[in-house]
């Protein structure tokens, strides 16, 4: 099985300017290799038949991606409206500003299969291409955004993979997203 970075997750997880909260300590090219020659933990089902989570161990010194939002740090949230790239139409999002998580356990890698990436116009010259990591204190995944959830189910002209909406699994992700935010360093 073979392994490749998207465009898409390369901007996101190693960005030009590097950012705290991104992927720490570790290239690209780094990133993929581990990837493909390091067997995961746990191989988990995404939320769609193209998708799996590869859990392996954190190699990296990336940190979590998520803070609880408690009644002490309430006050540090920030939002705003954002695209995660210029063909995206932005959408709210929010996050902490003056907090930094700690060194993650466990990085979950979202993989997409080579399919679903030729289907979205993004093929890969692998059996699958990795869309994000999701940093975590445990080794499971991290719920979706609800927007990531709704832009699934608008289609991949919206940036989405066309996935309809599980009305259960976006309650789950409110309930998360209520009580968890993502932080900036």
């Amino acid at each position: 099985m073979s392994i490749l970075l998207t465009p898409f997750a390369r901007r996101r997880l190693f960005p030009t300017v590097s950012r705290r909260n991104t992927v720490q300590g570790c290239t690209p090219e780094a990133f993929e290799r581990h990837l493909n020659t390091q067997p995961p933990d746990r191989v988990l089902d995404g939320y769609a038949p193209f998708c799996k989570l590869h859990v392996h161990a954190n190699w990296t010194q990336t940190r979590c991606l998520t803070i609880p939002v408690t009644d002490d740090n309430r006050h540090l949230l920030r939002s705003g409206y954002e695209a995660r790239s210029d063909d995206e139409l932005p959408v709210l999002v929010r996050w902490f500003e003056g907090l930094q998580a700690p060194v993650a356990d466990w990085l979950v890698v979202i993989l997409y299969s080579r399919e679903q990436m030729a289907r979205e116009g993004s093929p890969v010259d692998a059996d699958w291409g990795v869309v994000g990591c999701l940093a975590t204190a445990t080794p499971e995944e991290i719920p979706m955004a609800p927007i990531t959830m709704m832009r699934n189910a608008l289609g991949v002209d919206e940036g989405g993979s066309g996935v309809p909406l599980d009305r259960d699994a976006y309650r789950r992700s409110v309930a998360f997203w209520s009580r968890n935010a993502n932080w900036r360093g």
